[in-house]
């Protein structure tokens, strides 16, 4: 997991466990408040035989705002928008299972976790719901589609 990288919103490269010193830290600026860390990834087919992923991890500070780091990757081409969303799931729980194994090494940090799919109830994707959920259920992470699934629908889309 060293050698891949994020972008914070200050400008700095960051590998995985030092992301997760940066939401270490921020979390311990006020500890008494609760805390949600999210994933999520979004994606965009490119016109070339690429598509687009952008993956990001989300610390909220419930009710006063967060942080969030997010990287770009790109695959091979996608023939349909099943096999990319299924992608953008599979990106997102690897990342997820590395993430939680670092936030566990850290000790007694109080916060909820979340694996967020940008799928919902209108559109294309709604078919899949059912089964997006139930993938990333079976990881043991909480799924969350639209319109409560920001760290892939807003923060990862932003940068797709």
């Amino acid at each position: 997991m060293n050698q891949v990288l994020f972008n914070s919103s200050y400008g700095l490269k960051l590998d995985v466990p030092q992301v997760i010193g940066e939401v270490i830290g921020f979390m311990n600026l006020d500890p008494k408040r609760k805390y949600k860390i999210t994933i999520g990834t979004d994606s965009e087919q490119l016109s070339s035989n690429k598509a687009d992923f952008v993956t990001a991890i989300v610390v909220h500070r419930v009710g006063n705002g967060g942080r969030y780091f997010w990287r770009r990757q790109e695959f091979a081409r996608f023939h349909n928008l099943r096999d990319r969303i299924i992608k953008e799931v599979m990106v997102s729980l690897e990342m997820a299972q590395g993430v939680l194994s670092l936030l566990k090494e850290q000790g007694e940090i109080d916060f909820d976790f979340e694996v967020h799919a940008d799928i919902g109830e209108n559109g294309e994707t709604k078919v899949m719901i059912q089964e997006v959920v139930g993938i990333i259920r079976a990881y043991n992470f909480e799924p969350k589609t639209k319109p409560g699934s920001y760290a892939a629908s807003n923060v990862a889309d932003r940068h797709v």
